[in-house]
């Protein structure tokens, strides 16, 4: 793909959806002050951008904007919304209205994975800080993309992985440091789910009005199919990673910044398949085995879509002082230290610290990271002090994951990353997968 100058691609893109900021609004810089409101839109009014949303108001923000291709979510993420908002938002299905309006000064980016990094990095562009859901993008090479637009225009930009909020994460983070476990040189982290096969069925009557390519946006051409836009998108590579990168980036991310975040894997291996259900006609798989090797330490992720007896904490775990039974909680972390074993909860499970016998020597209780997590973003819009899942931060783990399922995808290899390079090592078929075809001229330019 020739590269495209960023004024070629805001010409070329000011037609679609990925519409283009108008100058003024790209020269748009704010510098909130302490006091000052922070006035946000919602783009993508699905079940999670409507909880991040209410998350921000609880936190003081002002949404003033919701923005949606599909007109019956948007008109039903008005009339949900309406009940903690003093007054009506506009409502808009041209994200470029968004990119334009001078009073809005951040948004929530919740729409399909394929969309996250180019609708982000047209953010920054135009002179709005950004929250944008995990995985913040569909490949390492755009995430780069978007550190660097994040950085060129001075733009906060929190990545929706929140744990990175939650005080016992905190706890957790500086009880390893302090060398309380021992010497860590292995560590799991799971993300073992239930499932079923994935169908996709009937193709269904697109809606009228409804703009099937705009939402296909980057990604290649397909005939419309209802079940790819009800969530199915999850299942395919040209729009997600599969629970990998959708769910397991959580758990990954965390455990990352338990560890110290400094840590970066040499190599990546990886094994697994469609095996439970082979005839499922989705691509990705639903028993995934990744080996990390790091300089002292060895990192496994395993991943599961079948066993129904795994579940992620319930909501009687995440609101009262209460822990996981571990064996079959979905998404833990364990620590294995020289002296303690800890293992770790992400949806406000808490951990322990356990030795000889399974004796806990040490546990904190938990709660979900969402709510401080939206009130750092508030904050730091207002103090434009770094969030605590910025960019950067978020930009290896997500990379990380994104080299898993690479690993993946190649198999029965094992892959040796460059990280001051962002390349493979003598691997030009794993290279290729670091970033996509983009289709146009929904293009991420190569100068952001």
């Amino acid at each position: 793909m020739p590269s495209l100058t960023r004024r070629h691609f805001l010409h070329r893109s000011g037609t679609v959806l990925a519409g283009a900021a108008s100058l003024s609004a790209l020269h748009h810089a704010r510098a909130a002050g302490a006091n000052e409101r922070v006035r946000i839109a919602l783009i993508g009014c699905g079940g999670r951008g409507k909880l991040v949303a209410r998350n921000l108001v609880e936190a003081g923000a002002e949404l003033t904007c919701l923005c949606d291709l599909n007109p019956e979510r948007l008109d039903g993420a008005a009339k949900e919304l309406a009940e903690v908002l003093p007054r009506a938002p506009k409502l808009q299905a041209d994200v470029r209205r968004v990119w334009d309006d001078r009073e809005i000064d951040a948004v929530v980016i919740a729409t399909p994975d394929h969309w996250h990094a180019p609708l982000a990095i047209q953010a920054c562009q135009a002179g709005k800080d950004v929250y944008v859901e995990k995985p913040h993008a569909h490949n390492i090479w755009e995430s780069r993309q978007l550190v660097t637009a994040a950085r060129k225009y001075r733009r906060i930009v929190q990545a929706g992985t929140q744990n990175r909020s939650a005080p016992y994460n905190f706890l957790a983070r500086d009880y390893v440091q302090a060398g309380k476990i021992g010497r860590t040189a292995l560590v799991k982290v799971y993300n073992l789910e239930p499932g079923s096969a994935f169908r996709l069925g009937d193709a269904g009557k697109q809606p009228a009005g409804f703009d099937w390519d705009r939402w296909l946006g980057p990604a290649p051409t397909r005939p419309w199919h209802q079940r790819l836009f009800r969530g199915g998108w999850h299942y395919f590579w040209d729009f997600s990673g599969g629970d990998m990168i959708d769910d397991g980036i959580h758990q990954m991310d965390l455990a990352l910044m338990i560890l110290g975040d400094k840590q970066r894997p040499k190599t990546i291996s990886a094994s697994g398949g469609k095996l439970a259900y082979p005839d499922s006609d989705g691509e990705v798989p639903d028993v995934q085995v990744v080996t990390y090797e790091f300089d002292d330490f060895v990192l496994t992720f395993e991943l599961t879509n079948y066993p129904r007896y795994m579940q992620k904490d319930s909501a009687e775990i995440r609101r009262n002082d209460l822990l996981p039974y571990w064996t079959m909680n979905s998404t833990r972390i364990e620590f294995y230290g020289s002296d303690l074993m800890m293992t770790v909860g992400r949806h406000g499970g808490g951990w322990i610290a356990a030795q000889i016998g399974g004796r806990i020597v040490e546990k904190q209780y938990g709660r979900p990271g969402d709510e401080p997590h939206t009130k750092n973003f508030v904050a730091c819009v207002k103090s434009r002090q770094k969030p605590n899942a910025d960019i950067e931060l978020a930009h290896i783990s997500c990379s990380i994951v994104h080299l898993g399922n690479i690993a993946y995808r190649l198999r029965d290899t094992k892959l040796r990353f460059d990280w001051d390079q962002e390349q493979f090592i003598d691997h030009p078929a794993a290279n290729r997968l670091l970033r996509r075809d983009y289709r146009p001229p929904y293009v991420v330019p190569e100068q952001v």
